[in-house]
């Protein structure tokens, strides 16, 4: 499975942007999609995940009500739909997949096997 992660760029803050990641394998509901972001200076960090079909998805408590995920598995493409940006989510995304990930490793970045090259997004105040 290789991903291709997308959609980055620069916005003002209130803004909204989307990123997609493609996977060139099937990434199907068998797999745990996730994204992750670094910023800057940062350890690598949990954003938001999605198992399955995309009914169960789950959210960092600083993006959970602004951002979310989901995916087609027909296609093998996950998305992360960005609102309300804010500066402090300016930061490389990062989009993986992995398969038997369980519930209380599913915000660990080491519990992911594929990884997308990331996408930089910058938001401006």
């Amino acid at each position: 499975v290789q991903l291709q992660a997308s959609g980055g760029g620069l916005v003002q803050a209130g803004g909204s942007l989307r990123l997609s990641c493609e996977s060139s394998g099937r990434a199907d509901r068998r797999y745990t999609i996730a994204w992750f972001r670094q910023a800057p200076g940062k350890e690598r960090e949990f954003v938001a995940a999605s198992r399955g079909n995309g009914g169960n998805t789950y959210y960092a408590d600083s993006v959970r009500g602004r951002f979310t995920i989901s995916r087609d598995n027909t296609k093998n493409t996950m998305f992360l739909q960005m609102n309300s940006l804010k500066p402090d989510d300016t930061a490389v995304y990062y989009c993986a997949a992995g398969q038997r990930i369980i519930l209380s490793s599913l915000r660990q970045a080491s519990s992911y096997d594929y990884w997308g090259q990331g996408t930089l997004v910058t938001v401006s105040s």
